[in-house]
């Protein structure tokens, strides 16, 4: 099976046989275990920064930027 009929065969695949192959796609080019993408499943430490993120927005809700103020951020910077 040619690379571009290997390509056409991906979306016709289920999502839990996509991940088998992107798993193994990772342990043939060692990528570490831990860094796989997983079942969308927050780690220990990114659930920790939500926590703290969220209890510094609660402390004082109006210390961050509203939102269409970031996107302008970052519309800028990206045009830069």
């Amino acid at each position: 099976m040619s690379k571009t009929e290997i390509i056409q065969e991906l979306p016709k695949l289920r999502p839990e046989e996509r991940q088998e192959i992107r798993a193994k796609l990772n342990e043939l080019d060692g990528v570490p275990e831990e860094s796989w993408m997983d079942d969308g499943e927050l780690t220990v430490d990114e659930k920790q920064l939500l926590d703290e993120r969220l209890a510094q927005f609660e402390a004082d809700p109006h210390s961050g930027s509203p939102w269409p103020e970031v996107k302008a951020r970052v519309r800028g910077k990206l045009q830069e």
